[in-house]
């Protein structure tokens, strides 16, 4: 187990904040997305980002938009590499692979169909499910987390504000989970925010 997942563990809420450059704001192509994950209860500060791929990542970003394939990494102050996460190309339903520091394959978020809901479900390094998140209808930008039939927490895309709505792609996040949460479930619903805003947040410009 990497370190970073008991310090996950121990974090009731995690604020991601999502940074974005003036030149994709202004024209509307994409450019690498970035993150701040921060909880200010115990100290932890973390950055996420897309990596780049030059020239042939660019055009992929810019024509492909939220379906193309990308990885992204979660990385400590020291520069350190705490998550990894990869998703294929997708035309439809979204898989990403989660591993940790180690390379170690910590489970895997995969994209479900419902009715008049958003749905997918968190696997473990063995494909067992062990949570759902759901987003009702009526609440587009909450995604609750479901061990069993118990909610444990929730995913929730907070509202920047008319401007920031109309003129910027960027998002902030909260992830809150319940104390007891298995270390794989935080770590996992953390990714999942990534890929939550990939599917459904992201413009295409």
């Amino acid at each position: 187990m990497a370190p970073v997942l008991p310090v996950l563990a121990r974090s009731s809420a995690l604020m991601v904040q999502q940074r974005k450059e003036w030149g994709e704001i202004l024209t509307g192509w994409q450019t690498r997305n970035r993150y701040e994950i921060t909880d200010p209860n115990t100290g932890l500060a973390l950055h996420a980002g897309e990596l780049s791929s030059g020239v042939s990542g660019f055009l992929l970003r810019g024509f492909l938009a939220a379906k193309r394939p990308f990885t992204l990494e979660v990385r400590d102050q020291a520069g350190d590499l705490a998550l990894s996460m990869y998703r294929p190309f997708t035309f439809f339903f979204s898989r990403a692979q989660v591993s940790d520091g180690t390379g170690t394959l910590i489970g895997a978020i995969r994209q479900r169909w419902a009715w008049f809901a958003r749905k997918f479900t968190l696997e473990d390094a063995q494909g067992r499910e062990i949570a759902t998140l759901h987003g009702p209808f009526f609440r587009p930008w909450t995604f609750r987390v479901l061990v069993g039939e118990q909610e444990v927490g929730f995913i929730k895309k907070h509202w920047s504000g008319l401007g920031k709505e109309m003129f910027s792609t960027a998002d902030n996040f909260t992830v809150e989970l319940s104390p007891g949460v298995a270390p794989e479930v935080h770590a996992l619903c953390l990714a999942a925010t990534f890929l939550i805003d990939f599917v459904y947040f992201e413009r295409n410009g």
